[in-house]
């Protein structure tokens, strides 16, 4: 009798050979990467600000990851594990008595909802559909019938009566990378989407809440020539002061390597301008607790 133990399945080749190219942490880094960088890209677009000027690090990166990708990660976790224990249910029904006839009805079902969801997903990648004018509608319509197709060939090929002879080499890797491949960047398409509507409204949120945040005076040695609406310049009339302009009407958004991003406190997108400010010795900012306000009094150095 032969020991040879069986052949492994064709996910688990495929997870081995993914494996053995790519680390699992160096993969998980870029990812996390590459959507804080998206949710940054749209924060900081909301303001007319091209964030790559800002000079953000890879710890802001991977920290703005974290809005982008909890929600997405969540659900999926949620929506994993209830596939699990529906799995394990159905395999149990399948079992009974019942099974052919489930299989009968379940099988065109499965089919049909995947093929349809596939193919208005695949269609939404070409162009625009009605799927595309929802936040991730077209990619998660696109990862969900594939799952489902594959979900009914694997139901099929383990049914009694349309069991098909075992495959070997490398044709069920292939099939099943071609899966997590469709799957993947389905996903991968829907978080980016969801990145950039986080980023959106991550900066509508901080709009909205701009009257309850520190007031900065801005001091400089040269007139900055600020222009920003609300935004008020006084001249120092002592000739000895270190710095001889005064700046009113701003608040601090970030603080990013060497630069300061101000905006106007009555910032609106409809005329509003962000500031980046190179941090140096020529300016210095003084704070001021929201809740005093600036005073009725006209500023003074």
């Amino acid at each position: 009798m032969s020991t040879e133990p069986p052949p492994a399945s064709g996910p688990r080749q495929l997870a081995r050979l993914i494996g053995a190219i790519v680390a699992p942490t160096s993969l998980i880094t870029a990812l996390l990467y590459y959507f804080g960088w998206h949710h940054a890209y749209w924060f900081f677009d909301y303001f007319g600000v091209n964030s790559t000027v800002l000079g953000l690090s890879t710890v802001d990166y991977l920290i703005r990851s974290l809005d982008a990708l909890f929600v997405p990660m969540t659900v999926t976790a949620a929506l994993g594990l209830l596939t699990f224990w529906g799995h394990d249910l159905l395999r149990t029904r399948l079992a009974g008595a019942l099974g052919p006839r489930i299989l009968r009805v379940l099988l065109p079902a499965l089919a049909g909802l995947g093929l349809l969801l596939t193919l208005g997903g695949l269609w939404s990648v070409f162009t625009s559909t009605f799927l595309s004018d929802h936040l991730a509608l077209a990619p998660l319509s696109l990862a969900l019938g594939v799952a489902l197709l594959a979900y009914g060939v694997q139901l099929r090929r383990r049914s009694g009566s349309g069991a098909a002879r075992a495959r070997s080499g490398w044709a069920p890797v292939a099939e099943w990378a071609a899966v997590f491949a469709l799957v993947g960047l389905s996903l991968f398409w829907a978080a980016n989407d969801y990145a950039a509507a986080v980023g959106r409204a991550r900066a509508q949120e901080f709009v909205a809440g701009l009257s309850g945040y520190p007031a900065v005076v801005l001091y400089s040695e040269h007139s900055l020539s600020l222009t920003a609406p609300g935004v008020m310049e006084t001249r120092c009339h002592d000739a000895d002061a270190a710095y001889r302009f005064r700046y009113d009407g701003l608040k601090l958004m970030l603080q990013s390597g060497d630069q300061y991003v101000l905006l106007p406190e009555h910032w609106r997108p409809a005329d509003g301008v962000a500031i980046v400010l190179p941090r140096s010795g020529s300016v210095r900012l003084e704070f001021t607790p929201a809740a005093r306000g600036t005073g009725a009094a006209a500023p003074s150095c």
